[in-house]
């Protein structure tokens, strides 16, 4: 079976992007086949290509650049670029934009996103399914006029871009970076080497085998060497990137990693300080903290279901100035709507520059309740195990919904149970008003979901 056989195809194209094992079920002839089927869906006759750390990368972003040149598009390569600086390219320069990485996973990946001019976001609704049909249909699409390849070099403006939206004045600071040897070992330096701060750098060193842990920060254990370095150099703030470094997560002075709600709410505020009444998304396993602090500012909190299709969506919908995401994906309406840990990132130093207290008590008013995080459950009939949650909770609850899974309000507290789109998974995110109230509805929602059927 070759890469571009209509079962593998359907496969490996996601809700949101193209992923899959290198080379079984990704390639360079997938991705000039993809590159060359998109000047005809999107369409476009330009577009700009960026790529990741991983050693199949730059030969995949060159076939994609080929293809779609074939196809009549002039194409620009900006080369090692994180995902957010392919955002900087595609909305600054206004094409269309494809960026090979794999993000989060592991080396044996690689994959791509695609997005319209101006950062627009392409995914299953809007022009990823075509785009896979037309590459499964076989057909290359040759222009009377080929289009032209250049290159070209985006940091420094992408760099001077952030910095003029969030500008960090006031001490100086130590901060500790984990890299994860993806590409905020191209970004951090040059954004953050602007600064008055002093940079504790972790893993900066380009190497799509990750040789030092996964470059995915939800996961806790990929944590522990930047807790240590924080701890172990006094920073005032450590800062952890995933592989193609469009997610940020934060750890404290004391080494204690910061939820990702607690800096929705803290740039949500310095997002409406520029823009009062605005909108604010957040999606539904987002602490309540952060729909009760935007209503408390004026603003006007949405609430949306999990993903960054959705996010980008209601943003559009409502011209909102800000959207954060638990996963660690924070999203501006200044950045073409489209997401940035880096720039979510220089929030927090903004912040903290300002501020004579540390970050655990800047942080504090914004951390009002108590979350259990999100826990994974494998599950064979997820239909069967929401039913029986909804039977048992009806009777306490004063409120459930379904925007995204299940969700069960509850005197003391919340709960969301949604199923995995991709694994048999229930994914549970419980938060109570203390530690107590959560802890107990943790453990009766798990018991539940793993009782033995």
């Amino acid at each position: 079976m070759t890469t571009t056989d209509p079962d593998n195809l359907a496969t490996v194209f996601k809700a949101y992007d193209v992923r899959g094992l290198v080379p079984e079920q990704v390639d360079e002839t997938l991705a000039r086949a993809i590159g060359n089927a998109v000047v005809g869906v999107l369409p476009t006759d330009a577009l700009v290509v960026g790529h990741d750390m991983r050693p199949s990368s730059p030969g995949m972003a060159r076939a994609f650049a080929e293809g779609a040149a074939l196809a009549g598009a002039d194409v620009i390569l900006i080369g090692l670029a994180s995902t957010d600086q392919l955002y900087f390219a595609a909305g600054s320069l206004d094409r269309a934009g494809a960026m090979f990485t794999a993000s989060h996973n592991p080396a044996a990946y690689n994959g791509l996103k695609l997005c319209r001019a101006g950062a627009t976001p392409v995914g299953a609704e809007t022009g990823l399914v075509e785009v896979r049909e037309r590459v499964a249909a076989g057909e290359e699409h040759r222009a009377a006029t080929p289009g032209t390849i250049e290159e070209t070099d985006v940091l420094d403006a992408y760099a001077a871009h952030l910095l003029s939206l969030a500008p960090v004045r006031g001490r100086r600071l130590t901060v500790a970076v984990d890299a994860g040897n993806g590409m905020a070992g191209l970004t951090a330096p040059a954004v953050l080497g602007r600064l008055d701060v002093d940079l504790v750098p972790l893993y900066f060193e380009l190497d799509g085998t990750f040789p030092h842990h996964e470059a995915n920060p939800i996961d806790a254990a990929n944590l522990v060497d930047l807790q240590e370095a924080v701890r172990a150099s006094g920073a005032d703030v450590g800062l952890a990137f995933d592989g193609d470094a469009d997610r940020c997560f934060l750890v404290d002075e004391r080494g204690e990693l910061v939820d990702p709600s607690s800096l929705t709410g803290l740039i949500a505020e310095r997002e409406l300080a520029k823009d009062p009444g605005a909108a604010v998304i957040h999606n539904l396993i987002t602490s309540r903290a952060v729909p009760e602090l935007v209503s408390a500012l004026g603003g006007r909190p949405v609430r949306t279901r999990v993903g960054h299709s959705y996010i980008k969506a209601e943003m559009a919908r409502t011209e909102a100035v800000f959207g954060g995401e638990h996963s660690g994906h924070f999203y501006f309406r200044d950045f073409w709507r489209a997401d940035s840990g880096m720039l979510a990132a220089l929030h927090a130093l903004a912040a903290l520059a300002e501020d004579d207290r540390p970050l655990s008590e800047v942080l504090a008013p914004y951390a009002r309740y108590a979350a259990s995080g999100e826990i994974n459950s494998e599950v064979a009939d997820k239909d069967a195990v929401l039913a029986e949650l909804e039977a048992s909770w009806a009777g306490s609850a004063t409120e459930i919904d379904h925007l995204d899974g299940m969700t069960v309000t509850f005197p003391g507290g919340t709960f969301n149970v949604r199923p995995s789109n991709t694994e048999p998974l229930l994914r549970l995110n419980v938060e109570g008003d203390d530690r107590d109230i959560m802890t107990d509805v943790r453990d009766r929602v798990l018991a539940v979901i793993r009782r033995d059927r």
